[in-house]
């Protein structure tokens, strides 16, 4: 047990290391062919600061731990309002002068809300799973669309989150390394059976043993340490940016990173192969639901946004705190209805 831990841990530092690496590369290689800051800043907020739950859910899937990969993916959006908004907007409040995060954060919670009505039939079908991504490419092109029409503030946030070396060299290097840190690190933090990394055997290491051994079902394992184990990295940099009053990108990528979870992540696992979800039922009423209370959950830490994004735009310390007692309620909650 401690072993599975131990590797997991060095799984989920791996895949830090690996997300910031082939985001800088891939950054100044696009500069390089002649996108401009803005725009990559843009796309850094759309999907980067999910490439490590992108990589554990490549790899859990490879390796038949699709209800692990489908708990990651809710988790972590749970993970995202509830811990890295929180600890960053109790750290410093945070101000937020971009716009078109509040047609997004609808988006967010229509396409949860989606999720759970395809899902209701206990399948999200190929088709469905494809119609989820189609609609990502939509919402990333209404946000570009959207985004150009920001003040001057936005614009330089964005451009400067984005900036870095464009030397084709160092970029290349850049790239290569994250992709394998990325690859070792998910290997590591996934682990059980028919997982292996040079040879090594690691059917009991990694988050699959340590659920078990918790006593934790695949969902729950991938719902907690592994959506909280990644979503810890990112807090820490919500935090940094927070206190250099970078609120824009604090929001752009705490609604960017759930946008992404719902529509590429779990849309792109049934696009692959019809995604089976555990149902639960639900009293009174007996309310049959996908992944039951863990969507409902990711449904209402979306929706306590709503006010902030349509009120002053502002996340002082209070609502900070707010969130993380919300979010610690969350984990006590599943964790007792889970016997723990």
């Amino acid at each position: 047990m401690l072993t599975a831990i131990g590797l997991f841990v060095l799984g989920l530092v791996l895949l830090a290391l690996g997300g910031d690496s082939i985001v800088k590369g891939a950054l100044g290689l696009a500069q390089r062919l002649g996108l401009t800051p803005f725009n990559a800043g843009l796309v850094l907020v759309a999907f980067a600061t999910s490439l490590p739950e992108l990589a554990v859910n490549l790899v859990a899937i490879v390796h038949g731990q699709g209800e692990l990969a489908l708990g990651n993916a809710v988790g972590s959006n749970v993970a995202n309002v509830g811990l890295t908004l929180g600890a960053a907007a109790l750290a410093a409040p945070i101000a937020v002068r971009w716009r078109a995060l509040s047609p997004l954060l609808l988006v967010l919670v229509f396409g949860t809300i989606a999720v759970l009505a395809l899902g209701a039939d206990g399948t999200l079908s190929r088709i469905e799973g494809m119609v989820l991504l189609l609609a990502y490419v939509a919402c990333f092109a209404f946000a570009l669309s959207r985004s150009r029409h920001e003040s001057a503030e936005v614009h330089e946030a964005l451009a400067a989150s984005a900036r870095t070396s464009t030397m084709l060299g160092q970029n290349l290097i850049r790239f290569a390394i994250g992709a394998v840190l990325l690859w070792i690190g998910s290997k590591l933090v996934v682990g059980g059976a028919g997982v292996s990394l040079f040879g090594l055997d690691l059917s009991h290491s990694g988050a699959a043993v340590m659920g078990k051994g918790m006593g934790l079902s695949p969902v729950l394992t991938g719902l907690l340490p592994v959506a909280i184990g990644t979503a810890l990295p990112e807090a820490a940099a919500a935090i940094a940016a927070a206190r250099r009053g970078q609120g824009d990108m604090v929001m752009g990528h705490v609604i960017g990173a759930s946008v992404f979870n719902v529509f590429v992540i779990i849309g792109g696992m049934a696009a692959y192969g019809a995604l089976a979800l555990p149902m639960t039922v639900m009293a009174p009423g007996n309310f049959v639901l996908p992944l039951g209370y863990e969507l409902l959950a990711a449904l209402a830490f979306a929706l306590m946004l709503y006010p902030v994004l349509r009120g002053d735009m502002r996340v002082g310390r209070g609502e900070g705190a707010m969130l993380l007692v919300a979010f610690g309620a969350w984990v006590v909650f599943e964790l007792f209805l889970a016997g723990k």
